[in-house]
């Protein structure tokens, strides 16, 4: 399981939480300014959080995801519209427009918890939980 920027480059894999916090990670080495973004999507037969990213440029905030493309997802960065890996489209989806500084603590939560993948999944949070930043 990983989770830290470290781990993701130690491991060459991860979940979207630890992609975003690999990429905050760089860029925030580079001198932009990055924050952690969510969303509530619908998985399985339920809802589970996705972590992405925004970046500070020319004055605004600009959302982008860090998971990796494949067939039926392709996710770009772009200052013209958002290319996000996963547009809210459903009922119950909600696009979370905060933008936080550090991983949400539910978040971590799960992590420190879970042993495996499929036991971070049942720990993910389904939605924000505002007061865990």
């Amino acid at each position: 399981m990983t989770f830290k920027a470290s781990e993701v480059l130690d491991n060459g894999h991860g979940i979207c939480f630890a992609k975003s916090n690999l990429l905050a990670a760089m860029l925030r080495f580079l001198g932009v300014p990055t924050g952690f973004c969510y969303q509530r999507l619908t998985h399985g037969g339920g809802y589970i959080l996705h972590g992405l990213n925004a970046v500070f440029l020319d004055n605004k905030w600009y959302r982008l995801d860090a998971r990796g493309n494949r067939e039926d997802v392709n996710a770009q960065f772009s200052v013209d519209g958002e290319k996000l890996a996963f547009p809210v489209s459903k009922d119950g989806e909600v696009d979370y427009h905060g933008i936080y500084s550090k991983p949400v603590e539910s978040v971590i939560t799960a992590f420190n918890g879970a042993e495996t993948v499929d036991e971070l999944m049942e720990k993910i949070p389904d939605r924000l939980i505002e007061n865990s930043t």
